[in-house]
């Protein structure tokens, strides 16, 4: 190419194909009409009379070059398929042909994979379609019977105790994400009564509902000598015991353990140290567990499944920082089945968190 200030000039020469038709180029035309014409039944772009005219072409490199337009290939793709040369640098149309049936090949798998995505997001969009008319035809005759649908009316009265309930966020968050797959469930399904009984709990239990503390020494002493004859050092340890806590207001967790025969105050001193401190009196008896699922809860996997002793008892108290009293604790047994001694050492300080 010369260039001038003016225009640009070039010199060109025209290159001839080889116009010879051997038994391995008709060979390898038909296999690249048969390419090009499933070619054609996927992609509708091209139009089907396409393959009748290619069919009269009778020079190969001609056939190559027709067929090439109407693929969607990139500029680059279709200089390299025209540049086809062979050892000699001269146009082999065999080699052209053989890389536009390579071509050919490539396309017709890029467009069967890309019409099966096609065919499988339109079954999709279809089936959701389908199911948003036909809950919409549902509610729309319901409401022209005056009836509503049992289960989303269920999940529609659960979600408004939800709001109503004065919950942790990742409790409430816990709670609604029950609430839709109850929605989705059969009334009948045995999943469905446990899920029921767990929104049941979550609402019932005082997750954020607490008693401010009377940390008056002298009232705690009136009502001491009030429930009780004699006893001074049991009542001086108590006393001291609210001492701390009126020094310590961080204090967490403390407990308080009394030891001695049936019948000689530890329950009536604990419910009048609850009523000392003004806070709710829960008690719960240990006699006789064996099963530490009594103190942990039961999986949700078991229908009737059940949270454990102290969670219980935090409902019973409504209120998260009762008087627990845990009665008979050294007549509890271990065997084959767990030791709920463990467990309740360990659920006796988290709370309401091992039944979450």
């Amino acid at each position: 190419m010369h260039t001038e200030e003016l225009f640009f000039e070039a010199d060109a020469e025209i290159i001839e194909d080889d116009k010879e038709k051997t038994q391995e180029i008709e060979a390898l035309m038909r296999s690249v009409l048969n390419q090009f014409e499933q070619y054609i039944k996927i992609n509708r772009k091209v139009p089907p009379d396409t393959l009748s005219t290619v069919t009269d072409i009778k020079e190969p490199g001609r056939f190559a070059d027709v067929i090439a337009s109407h693929l969607s290939m990139k500029i680059d793709q279709k200089q390299e398929l025209l540049e086809a040369i062979d050892m000699l640098e001269a146009i082999d149309i065999k080699q052209r042909l053989e890389k536009l049936n390579e071509i050919l090949s490539n396309e017709i798998e890029i467009q069967e994979i890309e019409q099966k995505i096609n065919l499988r997001v339109r079954k999709q969009m279809e089936q959701t379609q389908k199911e948003y008319y036909l809950r919409e035809q549902m509610k729309a005759i319901q409401n022209e019977l005056g009836e509503k649908d049992e289960r989303a009316a269920e999940a529609e009265e659960y979600r408004g105790k939800i709001a109503e309930v004065n919950l942790p966020e990742e409790v409430e968050n816990k709670a609604f994400k029950e609430v839709n797959r109850l929605e989705k469930m059969p009334p009948a399904a045995a999943e469905a009564i446990v899920i029921r009984t767990y929104l049941d709990w979550l609402l019932e239990l005082p997750w954020l509902d607490e008693t401010e503390d009377r940390l008056d020494l002298d009232v705690a002493e009136q009502i001491l000598d009030e429930d009780h004859y004699g006893l001074q050092n049991v009542k001086e340890r108590i006393i001291e015991y609210l001492a701390v806590r009126q020094l310590a207001d961080k204090l967490k967790g403390p407990i308080l353990c009394l030891i001695g025969p049936p019948g000689v105050g530890k329950t009536s001193l604990a419910r009048s140290v609850a009523r000392a401190l003004e806070r709710n009196f829960v008690r719960i008896s240990l006699g006789g567990v064996r099963d530490e699922a009594e103190i942990r809860g039961h999986r949700r996997t078991y229908i009737g499944a059940l949270p454990g002793r102290i969670i219980q008892g935090m409902r019973e108290a409504k209120s998260n920082n009762p008087v627990f009293l845990m009665d008979e604790i050294d007549k509890m047994s271990t065997d084959f089945r767990g030791d709920p001694s463990s467990a309740l050492l360990e659920g006796a300080r988290s709370r309401t968190k091992q039944f979450f």
